[in-house]
């Protein structure tokens, strides 16, 4: 009689189903084209209002032209998951200015450095991408001084977070390779800026990085360790300025977004499209008094410093790290000629790594060992 087989261990559920990654990646695609075209727009005098409104429109004809087939006759929610936003030199973020704004009629102008930042969902499953370029800069007449060291400092402390956000791994060791990668270059990472875990119609999760917290910050700041099949939004800000400190000034908060809400529907918007901006805003400062809604604040850092930054959505599957969001379109060595360059070992040595590992090369390696 045949010796009865030991049941096979049972799969461990997966967090992440692979038709929802494949929703992200949908996602991740149409936030590369619309990255594309808008990095194309961004030229010497073109209006920011009308970049924000495009991008805006751009990802909701994208969205809407795919997904159309509802399972079991439900539709599948998709659109904007986080508003177009355009902000230059010194705003670190959330620019995105309604035409009843003092500042709707801002135009870009030549070595402006130009942060975009843009998010799209399909099914609550957000890819959100920011990016930054230089106004008028190319391989003939490339970006220098301060604007260039800052522009590199972000790229290298984006591709150093990268390879950091692994399973196993703490929140810290993104703080600490932020900071390594933007002090190379004399820049400080933006005071307090925080990267949240993702899941479907959240992209502000209770599992986050802070870079270059105060004290304070530090204190209050849970230590939390990256875990199998989760998924997190790393917005990587980098400063020229001395201490990454930065300040809220004059220009109006218009991105909200609701609190606590788990359901389609609950992505940040901009007032803008709302019918009644005026008893919008009203209500909206009420809302935020109390706690029901989330200002995303403009703030800046000081005059005559500049802010780049690189927002990426990275996935941690089982067969490793798995990016979302595609490379940046514009940023490459050429445009950005800096007196200094990385000498940091350690850190030379982590950005010469894959994002992932192959797995079975590291096995033979260590039966070899």
């Amino acid at each position: 009689m045949a010796e009865a087989q030991p049941p096979k261990p049972a799969e461990k559920p997966r967090l992440i189903s692979e038709a929802d990654i494949t929703k992200y990646k949908t996602a991740g695609d149409i936030v590369k084209d619309v990255m594309q075209k808008l990095i194309t727009l961004s030229i010497e005098g073109a209006k920011i209002i009308d970049l924000c409104i495009e991008g805006d429109r751009l990802i909701e004809e994208a969205t809407g032209a795919v997904y159309n087939k509802g399972a079991k006759g439900v539709k599948v929610s998709k659109g904007i998951a986080f508003p177009t936003c355009i902000s230059i030199n010194n705003a670190v973020a959330h620019f995105s200015p309604l035409a009843s704004d003092t500042l709707a009629s801002q135009e870009l102008a030549k070595d402006d450095v130009v942060k975009l930042h843009i998010g799209a969902h399909i099914d609550g499953f957000a890819v959100i991408s920011a990016e930054t370029i230089v106004v008028g800069a190319s391989e003939q007449d490339p970006v220098t001084g301060r604007r260039a060291d800052v522009l590199k400092a972000a790229w290298h402390a984006a591709e150093a977070a990268l390879r950091v956000v692994k399973v196993g791994n703490k929140n810290w060791a993104v703080t600490d390779a932020v900071a390594k990668a933007a002090a190379a270059w004399n820049c400080k990472p933006v005071e307090g800026m925080l990267s949240c875990q993702q899941t479907q119609n959240v992209i502000d999760g209770k599992k986050r990085v802070i870079l270059n917290p105060t004290e304070t910050q530090k204190r209050d700041t849970e230590t939390i360790v990256f875990a199998e099949d989760e998924v997190y939004g790393i917005d990587i800000l980098v400063s020229s300025g001395e201490d990454g400190k930065a300040r809220v000034e004059d220009s109006r908060t218009t991105i909200y977004q609701k609190e606590g809400s788990k359901k389609a529907g609950a992505f940040p918007i901009n007032i803008r499209v709302l019918e009644d901006e005026k008893r919008a805003r009203l209500g909206l400062q009420e809302a935020v008094s109390h706690g029901l809604v989330k200002p995303y604040e403009v703030v800046y850092t000081p005059t005559n410093t500049f802010v780049a930054a690189f927002h990426f959505t990275i996935a941690l599957p089982p067969a490793g790290p798995l990016l979302l969001t595609h490379t940046p379109v514009w940023y490459k060595p050429e445009l950005v000629k800096t007196e200094k360059e990385l000498e940091d070992e350690e850190l030379k040595s982590l950005l010469a790594k894959p994002l992932r590992e192959n797995k079975r090369k590291k096995k033979t390696e260590t039966a070899e060992a």
